[in-house]
């Protein structure tokens, strides 16, 4: 009988599936994410008033996306932007956990078989389909389907692995010594980036029988730790509120997994038992497990979420946001029968609006600042998402108040002034998205800007983030002293402007600025910042204009 060698495994069958199922796992949950569209942040934000709804609202929220990563960093950007305190982003986190179970839970379903239909369907609507909607529905199709398709071909490969003798040693030291099993679980999830990547690996093997299941637990486990390593390298340089949500995450799990090593052997037994008495399949007593697993840590570390919070506050030291506290869907709600009452609630809301678009100007500098971190730029894609959705939220709720009865003409110029100033807060915001994409441009070329014009751009996002503070403040108190302040800041800004654009020109000139992407955009990005400075003097200039005749104002400028 000849015996197994390394060479008659079909290791191009093994890595192609596995390429195929994590493209499949990575489609499915792009689709869902651009179906939901910004649904999923508005739920996040709206239905998050206390923990257990957080827990809820994150198993769904997961679930849907099939990302515990796209639930947190929606998270981490309300979290920055002060609209949710840490205690609610860990309900989130916790609840995140467990919908992330389910992708084992559908894996462990073997539809296998019908798996190149949804790829054929799915192709079918992604090419032919008109309407981005039914686009986005055949990428999760297609998804799916690649996904399963993946898994069949690395899982008949994966079969063969029983027969290997220096794989059944590896397993024999892994049933014996836990421990290495966990780091096995939690390295290879590290590096695939996806804790229902690697499951869906050990579920394939462990249906073959290569592996036993006090191997597969510990595996399982060390999965857990090995996903907070998305958090942690957007946590690496980002703002206290990311590495406190990571941190948060990380305790988690690990408090789960070391609750579930002392416990290791009575919870196999006790697996061993409910899935014989069930009668499940391999690949479903794992998905079973994890389920299990997941579930009974949320439940029981729930109680103790203040004093974990408490303790990653202890960990990671410093002064969170100042949370904003009225709560954007009043909106939907509140109106009063006074015009000037409702008004005010407007205002209310577009201060919070202001200290949204700020946060996400200072993400956008660090981004540019730390451009390795590439999960900085999609924090700053979902607080754009957050800023339209409260400028749609706050203009509506303004045009409302518009229709009311005994609306004076004071009345009517207060309503301009908010409408305007909710435009140019959502104008900065688009501005701050592309200020990230031109930085993104140098960062994918491995460019990068010289010393000298990375403090001319940082002292006018410096300047920039003063100028919104005073606009704002104009925006409050109309106070003409203040305006005339913000016009000076303004001259100054173009001085600055001016100035970094010919020191630029003269480095190209001394060959000292030589890389061609980033002497391309940077001229570009002096001028989106100066732009930015413009809207602010805009919502000074109408706020002033809201109590003051034209021409006076126009002295004034």
């Amino acid at each position: 009988m000849n015996t197994m060698t390394l060479a008659d495994i079909r290791w191009d069958l093994i890595l192609g599936g596995f390429g195929l199922f994590m493209f499949g796992i990575k489609f499915m949950g792009d689709g869902l994410k651009s179906f939901a569209g910004d649904k999923l942040r508005d739920y996040i934000d709206k239905y998050t008033s206390n923990p257990l709804k957080g827990v809820l609202i994150g198993a769904i929220i997961t679930i849907f996306i099939q990302s515990s990563s796209a639930t947190t960093a929606i998270t981490i950007g309300l979290v920055r932007a002060g609209l949710m305190k840490l205690e609610q982003a860990a309900g989130i986190i916790f609840g995140a956990n467990i919908g992330t179970t389910v992708t084992a839970f559908l894996i462990s379903l073997s539809i296998d078989q019908y798996s190149l239909y949804f790829v054929f369907i799915g192709g079918l609507i992604v090419s032919f389909a008109r309407k981005k909607k039914m686009r986005y529905v055949g990428e999760i199709v297609l998804g799916f389907g690649s996904l399963f398709y993946g898994l069949m071909i690395m899982g008949d490969s994966l079969k063969a692995l029983k027969d290997l003798p220096e794989f059944v040693q590896i397993v024999q030291t892994l049933a014996n010594q836990p421990i290495l099993s966990l780091l096995a679980g939690t390295l290879m999830t590290a590096i695939i980036q996806s804790s229902s990547a690697a499951i869906g690996v050990i579920q394939k093997i462990y249906e073959s029988g290569a592996v036993p299941f006090i191997a597969v637990l510990p595996f399982i486990f060390g999965s857990n730790i090995g996903t907070t390593i998305t958090g942690i390298l957007a946590a690496l340089g980002g703002s206290l509120s990311a590495r406190r949500t990571a941190g948060l995450h990380t305790i988690f799990n690990i408090i789960g997994t070391l609750i579930g090593m002392i416990l290791l052997y009575p919870y196999a037994n006790l697996i061993r038992w409910l899935t014989s008495l069930l009668n499940l399949e391999p690949m479903m007593q794992i998905a079973f497990t994890h389920i299990i697993f997941n579930l009974t840590t949320t439940i029981l570390l729930l109680p103790f979420l203040k004093q974990l919070c408490n303790l990653v506050r202890k960990i990671i030291p410093g002064n969170e946001p100042e949370r904003i506290e009225i709560n954007i869907d009043e909106l939907e709600t509140i109106q009063s029968t006074v015009p000037s009452v409702s008004l005010n609630v407007a205002q209310k809301a577009i201060i919070k609006l202001g200290s949204v678009v700020e946060h996400n100007v200072k993400d956008t500098q660090a981004f540019f600042n730390n451009p390795s971190n590439s999960e900085e730029k999609e924090i700053i894609q979902q607080s754009e998402s957050l800023i339209n959705s409260l400028d749609h939220k706050i203009t509506d709720y303004i045009l409302r108040v518009s229709n009311m009865p005994h609306m004076t003409e004071n009345d009517m110029a207060e309503m301009n002034t908010h409408l305007q100033v909710v435009k140019n807060l959502e104008r900065i915001g688009d501005l701050a998205i592309n200020l990230s994409e031109f930085f993104d441009m140098v960062k994918e070329d491995k460019e990068d800007f010289t010393n000298e014009a990375k403090d001319d751009i940082n002292q006018m996002f410096e300047m920039f983030d003063h100028m919104l503070n005073l606009s704002l403040e104009v925006y409050q108190t109309k106070n003409y002293a203040s305006y005339n302040a913000l016009l000076e800041d303004e001259n100054y800004m173009d001085g600055l402007e001016y100035q970094a654009r010919q020191a630029h020109f003269k480095r190209m000139h001394q060959s000292i600025c030589v890389n061609g992407v980033a002497s391309s955009v940077y001229c570009d990005i002096l001028s989106t910042l100066e732009r930015m400075s413009d809207h602010c003097c805009n919502i000074a200039r109408y706020a002033i204009n809201d109590d003051k005749p034209t021409d006076q104002i126009n002295q004034l400028a």
